[in-house]
């Protein structure tokens, strides 16, 4: 029977005899427990349900079931260069597309990004993402963007952004109102948010941006926090002119202080965390203990796989990495070792789940297992695989184990978009050629040696490998 019979025409999907974790208590897990979905909603869980007539059963015994993960900040529309700068810093990045070759970008080249990147954001289990879509130029650029993001079965958020002009200026376009009319549901598989950054400009030329989003009754998401800009003025000038709302989600938050903080507690606002994101570009160090401190909502996100990589799982492992290295950092400075850590797996876990709904206002529906929920749903479950057992920790086992080749299945909306470890209804060899298309276009705009010299970033002399261990311009003899 094909995967199409298998679960086509409404059918209702039972997960076997998995072991559950509902992520409502960050700690529970529910072993050998069936999950029925009829329609887009889950309808029971417990062990041994009564299978519905028609039904098609999914073995998830020796497997894992998680919610769908949920990624609150991804640059889809870059994803065509996935490693390309893998040598960057932040300022290296902003160059190339801000100043040098954003510019260059085809609204069919932001199709290819965004196609590829809800593709494999599906393949990983993150079942809804928040295009972070700041490099739509033109309104073709946009239905490009959105054409993408609906020929793929996940749940996204477009946040409509545009690095090429200012925000005051795109967001009041009535261009802009005309498509979000046109192309934007708001319908909970296709929703939208404005992606707006600051430029530092004390008379806060942005403030009208803010209102837009105000007026259409939207979020914002903002990065904020970042080393060199968004820093604590940013905070302060958006809470000077009352635009710090709740529900605005600000992107890393790294290099904040205090005052900061208790802002975006006391609004109502939420972090998205990319460690690996701050901890290579230098953003800043991933805020994860301000955040708690603070009392402030944390989500996880990877930002662009131009550098990293495209799913919650290293996510997830940076982020816990990151807060455990300065805790015992911290303790080691204060001459004393750590015997008890405090964030732990079950709760970065929560921050790749329930953490994301609530920043994106649908804590009602996204983010956990439970009855009347969306049936938004992950099995984890490779029996070719040694890693797959013993399974003691399954928390755990998730954070620090698990990985993209063990996503054995994926609900979105009650949609089977992966069934054995192969997406469904996706063309790969079509794709590939879309993409191929958009770097062949973009090398040829830059040219070999600009292509080159991109991806290939000069190192001072002072910084080689050989220097920072040596301190001469050649290590010694024989090493």
């Amino acid at each position: 029977m094909s995967d199409t019979d298998t679960f086509g025409n409404g059918r209702p999907v039972l997960l076997r005899g998995g072991t559950v974790l509902p992520m409502d208590d960050p700690r529970r897990a529910l072993t050998n427990t069936d999950v029925l979905v009829q329609g887009d909603r889950i309808t029971a869980i417990g062990p041994d349900l009564t299978v519905p007539p028609g039904s098609a059963v999914i073995d998830a015994s020796s497997g894992i079931v998680i919610p769908g993960m949920i990624d609150t900040h991804r640059h889809m529309w870059q994803t065509a260069l996935r490693g390309y700068g893998a040598d960057w810093t932040l300022s290296q990045y902003f160059v190339w597309f801000f100043i040098d070759h954003g510019k260059h970008f085809r609204p069919q080249d932001i199709h290819a990004g965004n196609l590829l990147a809800a593709a494999e954001a599906l393949d990983a289990g993150v079942t809804t993402t928040v295009d972070w879509s700041h490099g739509l130029a033109t309104t073709d650029h946009a239905h490009a963007a959105v054409d993408a993001l609906q020929a793929v079965p996940g749940r996204f958020v477009l946040a409509y952004g545009n690095l090429h002009r200012p925000a005051a200026e795109w967001a009041t376009d009535p261009a802009f109102r005309a498509f979000l009319d046109q192309r934007v549901p708001r319908d909970g598989m296709l929703d939208l948010q404005l992606a707006i950054d600051l430029g530092g400009d004390p008379s806060f030329p942005e403030k009208p941006a803010f209102e837009a989003a105000r007026d259409l009754g939207v979020a914002v998401t903002t990065h904020a926090g970042v080393w060199g800009t968004a820093l604590d003025r940013s905070m302060t000038m958006l809470h000077q002119h009352g635009c710090m709302r709740p529900g605005t989600v600000y992107v890393h938050g790294s290099s904040l202080g205090d005052d900061s903080y208790r802002r975006i507690a006391d609004t109502g606002g939420y972090l998205s965390i990319s460690a690996e994101s701050e901890q290579h570009a230098g953003q800043g160090y991933p805020p994860t203990h301000a955040a708690r401190a603070h009392g402030i909502p944390v989500s996880l996100s990877m930002d662009t796989s131009v550098w990293w990589s495209a799913d919650l799982f290293s996510a997830m492992r940076a982020t816990l990495a990151a807060d455990r290295s300065r805790e015992h950092a911290e303790g080691h400075a204060r001459g004393e070792s750590v015997t008890h850590t405090t964030l732990r797996a079950h709760d970065v876990l929560s921050w790749a789940t329930r953490g994301g709904a609530a920043a994106l206002g649908r804590s009602h529906d996204l983010g956990t297992i439970e009855v009347g929920k969306k049936a938004d749903l992950v099995l984890l479950k490779n029996d070719d695989s040694p890693v797959s057992f013993p399974l003691l920790n399954p928390h755990g086992h998730v954070v620090l184990q698990a990985q993209r080749s063990d996503v054995h299945t994926v609900l979105v909306n009650g949609h089977v978009a992966k069934y054995r470890h192969r997406l469904r209804g996706i063309d790969l060899r079509a794709l590939r050629d879309h993409v191929e298309n958009t770097v062949e276009h973009l090398r040829g705009r830059l040219g070999e040696s600009e292509w080159h010299k991109g991806m290939n970033p000069e190192v001072p002399r002072a910084k080689t490998i050989e220097q920072s261990r040596f301190g001469t311009e050649q290590p010694p003899t024989g090493q």
